[in-house]
């Protein structure tokens, strides 16, 4: 008599999943990812959706998860629908877990998107496939002490980190040192210890440098400092960077990213150095950080003798995006396309 085979089936593999992270106030934003989600869906891929966002999305069999820092645990992508603020946002949610930050631009300038609304089926057909690559970002973390020297509070930043005064009627008298050495003192509206990530945000905003992100350093920028030494200073990744304030100066405070708040004790210090942990972000696209700020701030990259081609009075047509102008890469002929311009005679 024969015996009953054992099932020899092998175990099921875990569902991939992508957490979506949406800028609900927008019905172009909710629709997008909604055929987003479909589409992913119908690749064999869960979606997740949070708790606070599910309703406005309405996204049928959708994996509902909590807003905290679990929710993207077991995701292997964190997809961003908005501006530059959604994206913050959704690094909170990615920042202890492998996922990695996917943007789709949505705002205004959108410097840490991956790709625009127009090319979302090409970013999500590189997720179907795997074609994809991971940039890992330095990010900062944020010890507060109290005069003492104990540690009241902390946080992390992936841009920036701004020491602030409380009251805007008076200056903010700061010290500053650099790996436990005083460098300078000032007063000033504040200080900003930032990432070559965020050297594009609030401290670009605040005069300081324009940091490739792959490149290894802390940035510190002074905001509008009532001093003739007040540069920006670019550190080694290793460096701590302390902003101490003086115990009868102005109230203080910390802010992570614009989303999170501190309050600095009297006589206290903030010291900033580079987190343990980086910050993943998916990348799809071939184009350069220097393609970035080309594509985002329209720059004229032809340069003036060149725009003046189509003759007097009429320079080159700026397109906010030029990649499409084929530039960059020299392929093609250059664009004839102009519009009235003042005149640029030598």
């Amino acid at each position: 008599m024969s015996q009953p085979s054992e099932s020899t089936s092998a175990p099921q593999e875990e569902p991939r999943r992508v957490l979506l992270t949406v800028h609900t106030g927008r019905r172009d934003i909710v629709d997008l990812a909604r055929t987003s989600a479909a589409r992913l869906s119908a690749a064999g891929i869960v979606v997740r959706l949070l708790d606070d966002e599910a309703g406005d999305l309405d996204i049928a069999d959708a994996e509902v998860v909590k807003t905290d820092s679990s929710a993207a645990a077991g995701a292997e992508i964190v997809m961003v629908f908005g501006g530059d603020g959604t994206f913050l946002r959704a690094a909170e949610l990615a920042r202890y877990t492998d996922a990695a930050l996917m943007g789709v631009n949505l705002g205004r300038v959108g410097f840490l998107a991956e790709t625009e609304p127009e090319a979302v089926e090409e970013t999500l057909l590189a997720i179907e496939r795997c074609e994809y690559s991971v940039e890992e970002r330095l990010a900062l973390a944020v010890d507060v002490l109290d005069g003492s020297g104990q540690v009241v509070s902390g946080t992390w930043a992936l841009n920036e980190v701004s020491v602030e005064k409380a009251q805007r009627s008076r200056v903010l008298d700061v010290v500053l040192a650099i790996d436990g050495r005083p460098l300078t003192s000032f007063g000033c509206d504040g200080v900003l210890c930032a990432t070559p990530t965020g050297s594009t945000a609030y401290a670009f905003s605040a005069g300081g440098p324009v940091v490739w992100p792959d490149v290894e350093a802390l940035l510190l920028v002074p905001s509008n400092a009532h001093a003739l030494f007040a540069r920006p200073l670019v550190t080694s990744p290793n460096s701590v960077l302390t902003v101490a304030v003086p115990a009868d100066g102005n109230r203080s405070r910390v802010s992570a990213d614009g989303r999170r708040v501190l309050e600095v004790p009297d006589g206290g210090r903030v010291d900033v150095r580079r987190a343990d942990r980086p910050v993943r972000i998916a990348r799809v696209h071939a184009s350069t950080f220097g393609d970035r700020l080309v594509a985002k701030f329209g720059l004229p990259v032809r340069g003036f003798r060149d725009a003046r081609h189509a003759g007097p009075g009429h320079e080159l047509f700026t397109s906010r995006n030029v990649l499409t102008r084929d530039v960059v890469t020299g392929n093609g002929a250059p664009s004839t396309e102009v519009t009235g311009a003042g005149s640029h005679d030598d």
